[in-house]
């Protein structure tokens, strides 16, 4: 008979592995890993999109300086992204948050943000960028 904690540790395999393929399938990302180890709190992908999901206020206005000036926009290459996979009915604290924020912190220069990957009972994903602490808010 399977232990409360190895159902848990099947479904949070289960929902990680799903939210793996709809990236690769359905978003077209590569360069795909799932990091899990005893020293994660949760497994956590990591991938390349085919385009960046974010880009800093500061430098959205940069951006558009650089563009209004020469008519040109600048390159937008895609950052390798972190990607944390949860299921619609687990309850999460900001300690768990912190955690996961935790891991990712000695392993990327970037801004710490992971995007928040959703599954709910129909197998839908729902995709949030989520930063670790305040981010300056963007101008419209």
């Amino acid at each position: 008979m399977e232990s409360k904690q190895d159902q848990h540790s099947l479904a949070t395999n289960w929902v990680s592995h799903a939210v793996l393929q709809n990236l690769a399938d359905q978003h077209d990302w590569t360069c795909l890993e799932l990091h899990e180890g005893p020293d994660q709190p949760r497994p956590i992908i990591k991938g390349l999109p085919p385009k960046r999901l974010y880009l800093h206020p500061d430098d959205q206005i940069a951006a558009l300086a650089h563009e209004e000036a020469t008519g040109e926009k600048l390159l937008n290459t895609p950052e390798f992204e972190w990607v944390l996979a949860v299921h619609i009915s687990e309850t999460w604290s900001l300690g768990k948050f912190s955690a996961v924020f935790d891991t990712i912190s000695n392993t990327s220069a970037q801004q710490k943000r992971i995007v928040l990957a959703t599954v709910h009972n129909d197998s839908t994903v729902v995709y949030y960028v989520m930063h670790e602490g305040l981010v300056k808010p963007r101008q419209n």
